[in-house]
């Protein structure tokens, strides 16, 4: 008889192929590494960590600025014989800002907009892991299923190698070796499926490594291929779109960044603003010359002020780019909210398709498939099928199954972007 039908690769029942080589990454593990390890979530965490000095330079006390000086008188009063010290001496004392900064509340306004910087760094990290957390975990299901495919392609070339040795017993005498080439052709070409189905798994490993921020020798990924089993999550089946959309709303740190970007820019205006009164500071001085004979006056302290006067210019360009800045972020938190919009739309419109069509393939495509191979198969032995039908069949079956992993990732996809589109996670 012919090859044998392999059946479709069913989840917990393939346990031919030994994991590969290798590490051993959970899904879990995976979003962890991605969250903390990912280039973009270390680069926003810099960022923070940046954000966070410039508050503390800008409430910073300013440093007392201190004078000096020195002088020597070249005569005396009484002409000759002269008793005393010509050398005279001056010190002074500035408080450089310190009296009218906290006066005029200029440096708690300058801090305020550092604070509202730290929040809105805060919220990009957050962001950045958000991102990364849901491409860690499209790219997981994707070495997974390019995993699943090496077995099936494994499985299927296996059959096609036994319908080979079937095939070449049947031959002259049954098939004339027309037959017997396409049949062995086949075989090779499945051959061909599974050293491309290895390619791919690699690639995929490569990738799921880079987004987990892993340097050097890549080694082999063995990732858990029952991640690909098709179920809802809780969280989408007891939601509506209208859900969706009011969680992202509430959530999205990217859209409280631009809400925090604004707060921060209604602070540098307000600092703007204040800072068109002018930076006093306040001195105190003293000075002596000469001692005895050499006296030339009498020691003397003075106390001053020092500020400009804002004749001319009056901190507009400041203000005014305060002002501008304020503006860009508005319009960036409307910009987002637009992508929030297309971005919910999107990936529950892609949810609900795929879920329908990997629905469509478990209740009868994949079954179907299978068993038109196998009645094709019969009929083929039983010498009332010609081997074209069987070879069609068999590429039918093939196909079928390619779409259905296909199709589990696209909706896994989907899902995964719904969870990068609300902010909050759907699946642990």
């Amino acid at each position: 008889m012919c090859a044998t039908v392999p059946p479709a690769v069913a989840w917990g029942q393939n346990e031919a192929a030994p994991a590969p080589a290798g590490v051993h990454v959970a899904l879990s593990d995976a979003v962890k590494l991605a969250r903390t390890k990912g280039y973009d979530v270390l680069g926003a965490s810099a960022a923070v960590r940046g954000a966070e000095a410039d508050v503390h330079a800008a409430g910073a006390t300013p440093n007392p600025i201190a004078n000096g000086q020195v002088g020597v008188s070249t005569s005396c009063s009484t002409g000759s014989s002269c008793s005393g010290s010509p050398w005279g001496w001056g010190v002074g004392l500035s408080d450089n800002g310190l009296v009218e900064g906290a006066l005029t509340r200029k440096r708690a306004l300058k801090e305020s907009a550092a604070e509202r910087a730290v929040e809105a760094a805060k919220f990009g990290r957050a962001d950045a892991e958000r991102v990364l957390a849901a491409q860690a975990k499209i790219q997981y299901v994707q070495t997974a299923a390019a995993a699943l495919k090496i077995d099936f392609t494994k499985d299927v070339a296996a059959s096609l190698a036994k319908s080979v040795e079937i095939n070449r017993v049947r031959y002259p005498r049954v098939i004339d070796e027309g037959q017997l080439a396409r049949v062995e052709q086949e075989a090779l070409k499945a051959d061909q499926e599974v050293d491309r189905a290895r390619r791919d798994f690699r690639q995929q490993q490569i990738e799921l490594a880079f987004i987990l921020g892993m340097q050097g020798s890549i080694p082999e990924i063995a990732v858990d291929k029952e991640v690909l089993k098709f179920r809802v999550p809780d969280a989408l089946a007891q939601t509506n779109k209208e859900a969706l959309f009011k969680t992202a709303y509430d959530n999205r740190p990217d859209r409280r960044q631009a809400a925090a970007r604004q707060a921060q820019s209604d602070a540098q205006i307000a600092f703007a603003k204040r800072s068109r009164f002018p930076d006093v500071s306040l001195s105190v001085n003293y000075a002596q010359q000469g001692t005895g004979d050499y006296t030339s006056s009498l020691p003397t302290w003075t106390f001053g002020a020092q500020l400009p006067i804002p004749l001319f210019y009056q901190q507009q360009g400041e203000v005014q780019r305060a002002e501008a800045d304020r503006e860009a972020a508005s319009i960036q938190l409307q910009k987002i909210d637009g992508a929030l919009s297309a971005d919910i739309e999107s990936a529950y419109n892609a949810f609900l398709v795929a879920k329908a069509i990997v629905e469509r393939f478990e209740n009868s495509l994949l079954e179907r498939a299978k068993k038109a191979r196998e009645i094709t198969s019969i009929q083929y032995n039983a010498g009332s099928g010609t081997l074209t039908d069987l070879l069609d069949a068999n590429r039918s079956f093939v196909q079928v199954n390619s779409d259905y992993y296909a199709e589990l990732v696209n909706y896994w996809t989907a899902v995964f972007l719904l969870e990068q589109a609300t902010g909050k996670e759907i699946v642990p």
